[in-house]
């Protein structure tokens, strides 16, 4: 029986991470992710007051409009998106990242790192990209946060804003993610 219920969760994560890992390999082309990471982040900008603040003070931005996450015990994550300093792409990450614990559920979502400094920019290119959580201080901002938030609070390097989330993903775990530059 133990031996039954372990073929079965093993089967639905494999179709997870399959899911999750089949729909990244038809990426974007650059054209296409450049417009859909700046209607992403044309659209945050208009709807949260926050991340119009720190649009206009970051040194550059860096948008994921479509990650995809997936899971069931073991699972993982993936999605590209672009540095925009101004109005111009100036480079290319994905974000990739894996997961244990408890945990099931397939979600997707988009986030924006608003940089406040040239320092964090440059932390994304030491050892081929970072991890999240390592390096430079990133402060992950909800709407609760959002409200009390002002530009004497706003202090930290690296702000992080989720947006657009689809799906249920529940559970407690390890995760890990790492951004890395791409070539598009």
């Amino acid at each position: 029986m133990l031996n039954l219920s372990f073929r079965n969760a093993f089967a639905v994560l494999a179709l997870s991470i399959v899911a999750v890992f089949t729909s990244s390999a038809h990426a974007e082309s650059r054209e296409a992710l450049e417009r859909s990471s700046r209607a992403a982040l044309n659209a945050l900008t208009t709807q949260n007051a926050i991340a119009k603040e720190l649009s206009a003070k970051a040194a550059a931005i860096l948008v994921f409009p479509s990650v995809k996450k997936a899971g069931f015990m073991v699972g993982g994550q993936y999605g590209e998106g672009v540095l925009w300093r101004g109005d111009k792409a100036s480079a290319f990450y994905n974000t990739g990242g894996a997961s244990f614990g408890f945990q099931a559920g397939a979600q997707e979502y988009g986030y924006a790192m608003f940089f406040m400094t040239e320092a964090s920019i440059n932390a994304l290119n030491v050892a081929q990209g970072f991890e999240v959580g390592v390096g430079p201080s990133v402060v992950l901002i909800d709407q609760g946060m959002a409200n009390s938030m002002t530009t004497t609070t706003m202090q930290k390097d690296i702000y992080a804003i989720i947006f657009s989330q689809k799906g249920l993903m529940a559970g407690i775990g390890i995760q890990g993610n790492k951004i890395t530059k791409i070539n598009k």
